[in-house]
C-alpha cells in the first residue's frame, strides 16, 4: 500500500489571528508522521509522533495550551487505535501529562485495560516512566485569558463552535483552541487513529467529551476506515461519529461522502458541529467539517497539501 497521512488541528470558527500558526502546525505535524514511515516506522508511531507535535503547539488545545477547567485546572484525554487486532488505549482527565497521547499508547500495549482516568491514569505514567510535569508549563496566557472570559459570560459550550461569541464585549480578545487528531496508513495496510484534547474552555472538572471514547472520538478497523473526530464532544458522543463514518466506509462509501452525511446527521439528529479525518482501507482520503473552518493537512506519495476553509486545498 502507498502510505497515506492526515492530520487536524479541531474544527471551530478558527481567527484569523490564529490561522497561519494553525495550518503551520498541522503541516508540521504531518511532515513529523511521514518522517516516521520513511524511516521504518509504523502507522502507530506516525501518528504517536504527529500528535506529540501538535500537542507540543500551543496554538492548540492538546498538551501545552490546552484549556482550563472551571477550576482554572487542566485535564487532558487522548487515545490511540490501531485496525489490525483493534487495539486501543486511551486516557481521561489525566493531569500534569506533557503528552497524553504517549501515555494512550501505554494503555494499549501494557495495561490490561482499554481506559484509564484520572488518578488512575497518572498513577499508571509513573509506573511507565513518563514524567509528569507542573501544570503551570502546560497552562499558557491565552488558555488563561479564555478561561476568565468564559467564565465572566457563562458561555454555553456549542459558543465555540459558532460566531456567536464575537457578539459578547472583549471577545476579539479571546482565543479558542479545539481537539487535535491524525489517521495514519502505512505501507503494509495498517490503519491507526488518534485524537487529543484538553476539552473545552471553563468546562465542570471531571468533565469527558468525545476524544477519549472508542468509536467516537476515533476509530480504526483495518477492514474499513481509520476515523478521528473534532467539534461538540458531547454531540460527537451522542451519535458514535467516529463508528458511524467507519461503518459507511465499510459499506464501500467514499470517506469524503461518509463523513459529509454523518455530520449531517449529527446535525440534524442533536445539533451539533465539528468535523473529521479519514483514510479507508483503500488509502482513500476524507476530509470534512461543518464548523467556520478546520486546519487539517495530508501526506502522500504523490502530493502534500494542507487546508482551513471549505474547499481549500494547497500545496505545501
Amino acid at each position: 500500500m502507498d502510505p497515506v497521512v492526515v492530520v487536524h488541528g479541531g474544527a471551530w470558527a478558527i481567527p484569523e489571528s490564529m490561522a497561519e500558526r494553525s495550518v503551520l502546525g498541522v503541516q508540521e505535524a504531518a511532515k513529523a508522521a511521514w518522517r516516521v514511515l520513511e524511516t521504518g516506522g509504523n502507522s502507530i508511531d506516525a501518528v504517536e509522533a504527529a500528535i506529540t507535535v501538535l500537542e507540543d503547539d500551543p496554538v492548540f488545545d492538546s498538551g501545552t495550551g490546552a484549556v482550563l477547567t472551571m477550576d482554572g485546572t487542566v485535564e487532558l484525554d487522548a487515545i490511540i487505535m490501531e485496525g489490525n487486532s483493534l487495539g486501543a488505549g486511551s486516557v481521561a482527565c489525566v493531569e500534569r501529562i506533557k503528552n497524553p497521547i504517549q501515555l494512550a499508547r501505554k494503555v494499549m500495549e501494557q495495561a490490561d485495560h482499554v481506559m484509564l482516568v484520572g488518578k488512575g491514569a497518572n498513577m499508571f505514567a509513573e509506573e511507565c516512566g513518563i514524567p509528569q510535569v507542573p501544570m503551570e508549563q502546560l497552562v499558557t496566557p491565552e488558555a488563561i485569558e479564555s478561561w476568565e472570559f468564559f467564565k465572566k459570560y457563562r458561555c454555553t459550550v456549542q459558543t465555540l463552535f459558532s460566531n456567536r461569541v464575537e457578539e459578547l464585549p472583549g471577545s476579539e480578545f479571546v482565543n479558542g483552541h479545539e481537539t487535535v487528531g491524525c489517521v495514519v496508513m502505512d505501507k503494509t495496510g495498517l490503519l491507526t487513529a488518534g485524537t487529543s484534547t484538553g476539552g473545552i474552555t471553563a468546562k465542570r472538572v471531571g468533565r469527558v467529551g468525545d476524544s477519549p471514547l472508542i468509536g467516537c472520538g476515533a476509530y480504526a478497523d483495518n477492514a474499513s476506515a481509520a476515523v478521528s473526530c473534532t467539534g461538540h464532544g458531547e454531540s460527537i458522543s451522542k451519535v458514535c461519529l467516529a463508528s458511524l463514518v467507519t461503518e459507511k466506509c465499510r459499506l464501500g462509501i467514499h470517506p469524503n461522502k461518509a463523513i459529509r452525511e454523518s455530520l449531517s446527521y449529527m446535525n440534524k439528529r442533536v445539533g451539533g458541529a465539528g468535523g473529521a479525518i479519514c483514510i479507508d482501507n483503500k488509502g482513500n482520503i476524507g476530509i470534512g467539517f461543518n464548523t467556520e473552518r478546520m486546519a487539517w493537512a495530508s501526506k502522500t506519495n504523490v502530493e502534500s497539501v494542507y487546508g482551513l476553509d471549505a474547499g481549500e486545498r494547497i500545496v505545501f
